[in-house]
């Protein structure tokens, strides 16, 4: 079938490749096999089922397909016990009775799922992560010292550097990175049988428990310390949650560089290619599009988590209501990835203007004096100090003179500006050194995190 015939845009317009042996539905069939395989691997072992039996039931497992048993659904009506009925026709009347043997679907589904969401993130999302982080740190390092004016409510407010900018998505992704990575390493699997209780298991085994753990732990996962028919579902939760924050982060730097590619302001710009459209009518239009492609991708995904918060309520034991919203737990980790690395392609050939930059400090260079002002005067003993820099900003704004040079002409200053440092004023006379310690920041930023991603073992 074409993928034009699919019905999500994720098929067709934002899949990633790399992930479709983990989070694929052909994959999800792969994985539920190898956890029913784990079982009867583990049965052989402790000499209820003959080894040559749990051999032979692996061997048929390599020739079931997600087809198969979506053929086998549609006619029994539900997707373990066909997955179970397509292994059973493959193999011999001595080997059928063993398939799923004291397993309920839920040992077989919360476990695969576990294993192929730790897999898709250790083995692709979380490399895609380190590389972005990587390529934001260096950017950071680039422009450590390139002047900048902050803003704050959308108005000019302190001059920083765009280095210093760029340090807060690196501190803020960094988090990100070691919090997927702790999530991903807390999902846990189960088999403990219908209700939780062990009460299959426990008619061949005095310790059931330790059965339970001997599967899990041939498949490097560990069990849960208690579950019922499903495993307790906070695991998952802060997972997912670890994701959908982490997309938040991609989303606020996307919203500030479409905001700085603006053409008034014009301080950065997305790659464009030579024979790219921008508008089909306006032929000089270069849209933010990746930019703006990225935080549209999470305004779409990321209400997706309270319906994950809604999944922890299960009546009892267990019922069906989390089954179908589960089933699209595979499709947010590819959105997200595919976000990642579209900010990855973007971020490593992002044109930053620094004439722009500069620009746009000399609109605001003189009013900026106004906190550094303020701040000395109140120091050096003016009662007023904020209210009394705020009326000269008032007239340096009705006048249209710079505030410097009102601020030289008010006589009731003068006994104040005399007791200034010589550094001090220097940041009268030239706003642009007024940037704190934001390159120092950016480098001790910048360090902190190439080590504790370096250290971190997280690829």
């Amino acid at each position: 079938m074409s993928i034009f015939n699919s019905f999500s845009p994720t098929d067709y317009r934002y899949s990633v490749e790399d992930l479709k042996p983990y989070l694929s539905e052909e994959s999800f069939v792969k994985y539920k096999l190898r956890v029913e395989n784990a079982l009867v691997q583990v049965l052989a072992k402790r000499e209820l089922c003959p080894q040559e039996v749990a051999n032979e039931i692996k061997l048929a497992s390599k020739e079931v397909k997600a087809e198969d048993v979506y053929k086998e659904e549609i006619r029994i009506k539900h997707d373990i016990r066909a997955l179970v009925n397509v292994i059973r026709n493959k193999v011999s009347d001595k080997a059928k009775p063993l398939v799923h043997m004291m397993a309920t679907s839920y040992d077989i589904v919360d476990t695969a799922n576990a294993l192929r969401y730790r897999d898709a993130i250790q083995k692709v999302i979380m490399r895609d992560m380190v590389t972005l982080e990587k390529i934001w740190i260096d950017l950071a390092r680039q422009e450590m010292d390139t002047i900048q004016i902050g803003r704050t409510h959308g108005q000019h407010a302190e001059p920083i550097t765009f280095g210093f900018t760029i340090a807060q998505y690196v501190n803020r992704w960094g988090n990100r990175i070691l919090k997927v990575k702790e999530a991903s390493d807390n999902l846990v699997g189960k088999f403990s049988g219908a209700v939780g209780a062990y009460n299959a298991s426990s008619l061949f085994f005095e310790d059931p428990e330790d059965f339970e753990g001997e599967i899990l732990n041939s498949l490097n996962l560990k069990p849960a310390e208690i579950s019922t028919q499903i495993v307790p579902p906070e695991t998952l939760t802060d997972f997912l949650h670890s994701i959908i924050s982490s997309f938040g982060v991609l989303a606020n730097y996307a919203r500030d560089m479409r905001n700085l590619q603006r053409s008034e302001i014009g301080e950065v710009g997305e790659p464009y290619e030579q024979e790219q459209v921008g508008s089909s009518t306006m032929p000089q239009k270069r849209n933010p599009i990746n930019f703006e492609n990225v935080e549209s991708a999470w305004k779409k995904f990321m209400p997706q988590m309270v319906t994950v918060y809604l999944d922890q309520v299960s009546e009892h034991q267990r019922d069906l209501t989390n089954s179908l919203t589960q089933r699209y737990t595979p499709e947010l980790l590819v959105i997200f990835d595919s976000a990642v690395r579209k900010m990855i392609a973007i971020t490593k050939r992002i044109r930053v203007d620094t004439k722009n930059m500069e620009r746009n400090f000399e609109m605001s260079k003189d009013m900026i004096i106004a906190e550094p002002l303020y701040i000395l005067l109140a120091f050096y003993g003016h009662p007023k100090a904020h209210e009394y820099v705020r009326s000269l900003t008032e007239k340096s704004f009705q006048s249209g003179r710079p505030l410097y040079e009102v601020m030289m002409e008010d006589r009731n200053l003068q006994p104040y500006l005399k007791k200034f440092s010589s550094n001090q004023r220097d940041i009268l006379t030239n706003p642009s050194i007024y940037v704190g310690v934001a390159s120092k920041k950016t480098e001790k930023i910048t360090a902190l995190w190439e080590n504790r991603i370096s250290n971190a073992n997280l690829i």
